[in-house]
């Protein structure tokens, strides 16, 4: 799946935050009511280790920075929007160093020189290598770019952003895992395949797939249907997964549509379609005489 550069301020997965909130940063103090949210995942998964080399050739792993957060930034050279960001993201760095570690890691670009020359032009103060493919899976896939997982202290992965951001979040988030005064409201949720495609299952919506004619009997049909069949597009993902992960892909939009339909309006279907259930059977009675061996 070819990677596209995301624009966006909000992802239209997540819808996590009140970004526009942010720019009454200075006014937060004073009025609790318009403070911004950050949330983070609550029982969030360990991120995925790596071994990987940055450009220098040195060893690169989430282990070497154990204690610190970790914003790993998936990103390409050819990415505008990654681009845009990289200003914040190095003033971010020199700002909280002694707590904060970025990673960059290039997932589209195979020329290491063409690579290192951005970061020299750009004046990059953190370490970047090319992720390989192993890394990119381990992480859930990654569907556009630029891409951020937040990692804490503790090596977990709280938060996810997909598009250019605010660099005021970054630095709200990064202060609130720090446990420095953040003027924010801090909230939980739970991931629902928004950090991890593998917590797919605990979807309740998905993109793009209207449920609303279903029954909550029928909506739990059609869920556990999308979690147990497979993408027809090549993706290697269940329909669920491949809802969150490629919004725009028809195979899965049209055959979650199919199953919708088929729940929603069974008489609509050809009887020889129709799913039906096993004859049942008569208990015996206590006067039937018992079977022999």
């Amino acid at each position: 799946m070819k990677l596209t550069s995301a624009s966006i301020n909000l992802p239209a997965l997540t819808g996590l935050f009140v970004i526009a909130a942010f720019a009454l940063l200075p006014l937060a103090a004073s009025c609790v009511a318009q403070s911004p949210v950050i949330r983070f995942v609550r029982d969030p998964d360990p991120a995925p280790a790596f071994q990987l080399k940055d450009l220098q050739g040195r060893d690169l792993s989430l282990q070497s920075y154990k204690g610190k957060v970790v914003l790993l930034n998936f990103w390409a050279t050819w990415c505008g929007p990654c681009r845009e960001e990289i200003p914040g993201l190095i003033a971010l760095q020199d700002r909280y160093k002694d707590g904060l570690q970025i990673i960059g890691l290039d997932v589209d670009d195979d020329d290491e020189k063409e690579v290192q020359k951005v970061v020299d032009s750009e004046e990059i103060n953190y370490p970047v290598a090319l992720a390989d493919n192993a890394t990119r899976f381990e992480y859930g896939g990654i569907s556009a770019l630029p891409t951020v997982f937040i990692i804490n202290t503790e090596g977990r992965v709280v938060q996810k952003h997909v598009g250019l951001y605010n660099p005021a979040l970054y630095e709200t988030e990064v202060r609130a895992l720090l446990g420095l005064p953040v003027t924010a409201r801090i909230e939980t949720f739970q991931d629902q395949g928004d950090i991890f495609l593998k917590h797919a299952d605990r979807a309740k919506a998905l993109p793009g797939v209207d449920m609303t004619a279903l029954s909550p009997e029928q909506r739990d049909a059609a869920l556990h249907k999308f979690n147990a069949e497979s993408c027809d597009c090549g993706c290697k993902f269940t329909l669920a997964q491949c809802r969150i992960y490629d919004p725009a892909c028809q195979i899965s939009q049209k055959r979650t549509a199919q199953i919708v339909k088929k729940l929603a309006f069974p008489s609509a279907i050809p009887a020889k379609d129709q799913v039906k259930p096993p004859p049942l059977l008569a208990a015996p009675s206590a006067t039937d005489p018992p079977s022999k061996p």
